[in-house]
């Protein structure tokens, strides 16, 4: 493909980036351009791509919209497709996130109740968030349960004492565990994996 195509291709991505993430927020051309100081006829015509894109113009523009430079011109779409690591005798899959390399994405089936015995519960640094896919799981936080229903969410730092269990049957849950929740749960595997039975 030759250059100027690219730059042309880049261009357009910028401009549909600018004008998509102006109605993701539900603001006028009025609202954006007040915001990265343009009148609203030169917002129109950068949207519309009948004015040069230039660069100050583009990093006001990534400023309003609260997003960086690098983002709203990024144009890498080559990894869109990742395919998942089974992990662990339970045969969970994690999927690592492009963006992010210190958060994982985690799906695994719970059967087992969560444990009677608060001694059981885990407590380390970090933050966690939950989506319940199929099934009823019951989260232990502290010295509160909750009933987390298919397609409800939980979030929730893990210096709090957690547990995760199953109610009435089996549940798939989607975890996101950001790098030092992974390390936690890693080091708890650890420790159970050690303990006598």
């Amino acid at each position: 493909m030759p250059m100027t195509q690219d730059v042309g291709d880049l261009d357009s991505l910028v401009r549909k980036r600018i004008r998509a993430l102006r109605l993701a927020q539900g603001w006028s051309l009025e609202e954006l351009a007040t915001r990265a100081r343009l009148s609203p006829s030169s917002l129109s015509r950068i949207e519309n791509g009948q004015r040069r894109l230039a660069l100050d113009q583009l990093v006001t523009l990534a400023r309003a919209l609260d997003t960086s430079l690098d983002q709203l011109v990024e144009s890498d779409t080559e990894d869109v497709i990742a395919n998942p690591v089974v992990e662990g005798a339970h045969g969970r899959l994690r999927w690592a996130l492009k963006a992010d390399p210190g958060l994982a994405v985690i799906r695994q089936r719970v059967t087992d109740p969560p444990p009677d015995n608060p001694a059981r519960m885990r407590a380390h640094p970090g933050h966690e968030w939950l989506v319940v896919l199929s099934g009823t799981a019951v989260l232990m936080l502290g010295n509160r349960r909750f009933r987390v229903e298919a397609n409800q969410a939980a979030e929730f730092p893990t210096m709090l004492p957690h547990a995760i269990g199953a109610a009435g049957g089996p549940c798939d849950i989607l975890g996101i565990f950001d790098r030092e929740a992974r390390r936690g749960h890693q080091a708890d595997k650890r420790s159970e994996a050690n303990r006598p039975q």
